[in-house]
């Protein structure tokens, strides 16, 4: 009885056998050469952009998403489509036409949405506040409310899903607190509130987070000033808008007029030396435009209008101005005493409300030093170097940032280094 041995196969790749062979296949069909190419084409076309000068819009109210590093591993390849999306050039006018097509044909925003705890990603925004809409089944990116006003999604993604239970963000602020007065320097620590906070009237009647986002803003403004020492300037935000008859907050951003930045500044330079702020007298300027961040998130950008001022801190001469610079460097100004201006060497870690009102803090101080809280993830030893050049330490936080636990001050090897800049330099 014979039995039939099969064939040896040969030990080449299908490409390269003969093209009679019943297992030839040719290496590169002509769908995958089209497939290739196009593949080519959509990975390098931002990299040629770049080489001829376009470059990707920063319209989000964050930073652009870095390439990652190999040495990640896994985070390599997770971390690659988020800095893939953020650096695909015309992204912004993609997202503005993206809405403006919707809106025109469809009476609503684009449909963009995202998983409950993907923080920061795009989110469809409730389009009607009115009751008789369906609930909102995602947070949003953008709230939108009544009367056209817009609320960053954030400050309710965080307060439902904080990264860092609020005792323990309470503990990391007292931590920072005890290095700063430790090594013999007077720490201030001021909390920006949200817009949804100080403005919540004009807030939708239903958005995806509600009850949590309310309940956790409630308890948090109910502990912040005794578990930490905060300065709680809401008080004094709303005072500033009944005398001049208009929100402190602009209906298209997440942040402060002017207004606020002038409250802001006045409560740091009187938590330094009591008092001192009473000779100020701001001036109008006249109306000032801006465009909202968060009109810019929805890909239709719009400014808002509302007033600039000089300030003058002894009520004759006009000490504000614009600090120049990379925010992420210590940007320092310096000027002569006069009455109503605090003569002590001052180094400040604020985040974007500080910068709304930069110009009015300088003003109050002969020589402050101020930083964005960027920096951190950069170099937090800088910053505590920074710290330790000067004799007051001030820090101010968004209250969404604080809630969430999102802010870099927070990280624990961030407060290591920043401690160990202070102890070198005790005062």
């Amino acid at each position: 009885m014979s039995v039939d041995v099969p064939e040896k196969l040969p030990n080449l790749p299908e490409s390269l056998l003969p093209r009679e062979h019943n297992l030839y296949r040719p290496r590169h069909s002509p769908r995958q050469r089209v497939a290739l190419v196009l593949a080519v084409l959509f990975f390098a076309t931002p990299g040629l952009l770049l080489v001829v000068g376009v470059r990707p819009a920063h319209f989000e109210n964050r930073e652009l998403a870095a390439f990652p590093s190999i040495t990640d591993g896994w985070g390599f390849i997770t971390g690659f489509g988020p800095w893939a999306d953020d650096h695909i050039p015309f992204r912004d006018v993609a997202v503005s036409a993206a809405d403006g097509i919707s809106r025109g044909l469809f009476g609503e925003p684009a449909p963009q949405q995202t998983r409950k705890g993907d923080l920061g990603g795009p989110v469809q925004p409730p389009t009607d506040p009115s009751l008789d809409k369906p609930d909102p089944v995602a947070f949003a990116r953008v709230v939108e409310g009544k009367e056209g006003w817009l609320y960053l999604g954030a400050d309710v993604q965080q307060a439902c899903e904080p990264l860092v239970p609020l005792e323990e963000v309470f503990a990391r602020v007292n931590r920072l607190r005890l290095a700063v007065e430790s090594s013999g320097r007077k720490f201030v620590f001021v909390v920006a509130p949200n817009k949804s906070t100080m403005e919540p009237d004009h807030l939708p009647a239903k958005y995806f987070g509600k009850a949590c986002h309310q309940a956790t803003t409630e308890r948090f403004w109910s502990r912040v000033v005794d578990a930490t020492g905060a300065i709680d300037i809401r008080d004094e935000l709303r005072t500033a808008a009944e005398q001049s008859g208009g929100p402190v907050y602009t209906r298209k951003d997440s942040h402060w007029d002017n207004r606020g930045g002038i409250v802001m500044a006045r409560a740091v330079v009187d938590a330094v030396s009591p008092g001192t702020s009473r000779t100020w007298k701001p001036e109008s300027n006249g109306p000032f435009g801006r465009t909202g961040d968060l009109s810019r998130l929805l890909g239709r950008p719009e400014k808002d209008e509302f007033e600039a001022f000089s300030l003058k801190p002894d009520g004759e001469e006009v000490r504000s101005r614009n600090l120049d610079g990379d925010e992420k460097q210590p940007q320092r100004s310096t000027q002569s005493p006069i009455r109503g201006v605090v003569d002590t060497k001052v180094g400040l870690l604020g985040d974007s409300f500080t910068f709304a009102g930069a110009k009015y803090l300088v003003a109050g101080f002969t020589d402050i030093t101020v930083q964005h809280t960027k920096a951190l993830a950069e170099d937090p030893f800088q910053v505590g170097r920074m710290f330790a050049e000067n004799e007051v330490v001030v820090l101010e936080v968004a209250e969404r940032n604080l809630v969430g636990g999102v802010d870099s001050v927070l990280n624990g090897p961030v407060l290591d280094a920043i401690t160990r800049e202070l102890a070198k330099q005790p005062r």
